[in-house]
């Protein structure tokens, strides 16, 4: 029995709307003023975030058990790109569960997005660490049926590559500490969430 589960069409066509900014804003950076970094060579950063807007499914029927949640670590490897950017590579972890429920019959989804980006960061505005990137990851997806009258149920594992662009920025209101957002597609398209620099 196939699974009901989102078209992937539209989140293809937003990921190219998001990588086109994303180049527009890199080849803006040039001519805007430049402010002091807020990541710097050397850094680590640690990001724990909470997803706000589905990416993975939708629908009447379907209910959030855990939340969009992630976990990513950063660390700067090249800097002085542009006079003022600097380059970082983060590993990243996300998680998020729903079931799909359509009269006591359905699916328990869970996925685990498992990846490595790129970013460039550019100091736009004091305290504001902006910056733009790419995450490479796979999926692992799980489903397992309930409810069914013969009381057959079933379980299936899968998994795919998954590519992402992103645009995010952390402000820092105390050296240590900050308070991030991210749009872009991910385990969620908007990421809310805290930065510890370590």
């Amino acid at each position: 029995m196939k699974h009901p589960q989102r078209d992937g069409n539209p989140k293809i066509y937003k990921m190219k709307k998001l990588l086109v900014f994303t180049v527009a804003l890199l080849f803006t950076l040039p001519v805007l003023r430049a402010q002091e970094s807020m990541f710097n060579l050397g850094d680590n950063v640690l990001n724990l975030g909470i997803g706000l807007g589905n990416t993975l499914y939708s629908g009447s029927y379907y209910t959030k058990g855990v939340p969009p949640v992630s976990v990513s670590f950063e660390h700067a490897v090249a800097d002085e790109i542009l006079e003022k950017g600097v380059i970082g590579v983060a590993g990243y972890l996300g998680y998020s569960s729903y079931k799909y429920d359509y009269l006591g019959w359905g699916y328990k989804y869970s996925n685990i997005i498992v990846g490595a980006g790129g970013l460039f960061h550019y100091p736009l505005v004091d305290k504001l660490d902006t910056y733009a990137g790419v995450l490479l990851g796979y999926n692992i997806a799980s489903a397992t049926e309930f409810g069914t009258p013969t009381g057959w149920d079933y379980g299936a594992t899968s998994g795919g590559f998954i590519f992402s662009g992103f645009v995010g920025a952390r402000y820092y209101f105390a050296e240590q500490f900050a308070a991030f957002a991210q749009l872009g597609y991910g385990i969620a398209y908007l990421t809310l969430g805290v930065s510890i620099r370590l």
